[in-house]
């Protein structure tokens, strides 16, 4: 009795399954950002990586968060990861839009400066993945105040690159960049 019992449960899910199939996996809809991208922002992988660096870096003030947002496919994620004062690691998932609204704060007070000192590049096809070891300052010209690694993944779709994620780490005193990552 118990045998049938499960077997009859275990028909009607399926007939229920049947009757309500998940949908199937779609591609997201066609990027369609407020402001297009300058087009030498985005036809290569050099371009679109110094683009981001340049459109966050600038004296105290506004930012140019439309032609930020352009380098971003809808949906993207922006991941900085931090040690707190035990050495747990944790990270945070923004989107670029979020990014922006937190940032601007700080950029209308103090001027940030990004820049790449080194970008291994990894492509096939229309898939990419630079890791790009960054070096910020409050000025041009000063020491860096951090350093540290973002890793971009970027997608292309014939026409663009976009970007698809960033995710970083900065150093810090126990855990210094390596020397490969440096050159």
């Amino acid at each position: 009795m118990k045998k049938s019992a499960a077997a009859l449960i275990f028909a009607m899910a399926l007939s229920a399954a049947a009757q309500n199939p998940q949908p199937s996996p779609q591609a997201a809809p066609s990027p369609s950002p407020a402001v297009a991208a300058p087009p030498g922002d985005v036809d290569t992988i050099d371009h679109i990586i110094a683009a981001v660096y340049d459109v966050i870096s600038g004296p105290a003030g506004q930012r140019n968060w439309d032609r930020f947002h352009s380098l971003y496919y809808p949906g993207a994620h922006m991941i900085p990861t931090r040690r707190d004062d035990k050495g747990a690691v944790t990270a945070r998932i923004f989107s670029p839009d979020d990014y922006a609204k937190r940032s601007q704060d700080f950029f209308s007070k103090e001027g940030f400066f990004e820049n790449s000192i080194a970008n291994r590049v990894e492509q096939w096809n229309n898939i990419a993945h630079v890791w790009s070891t960054y070096e910020s300052r409050h000025a041009k010209g000063e020491k860096p105040f951090a350093r540290g690694i973002n890793s971009f993944q970027l997608f292309n779709d014939g026409s663009r690159w976009w970007i698809l994620t960033v995710y970083w780490e900065a150093e810090d005193p126990a855990h210094p960049l390596p020397e490969k990552y440096l050159k």
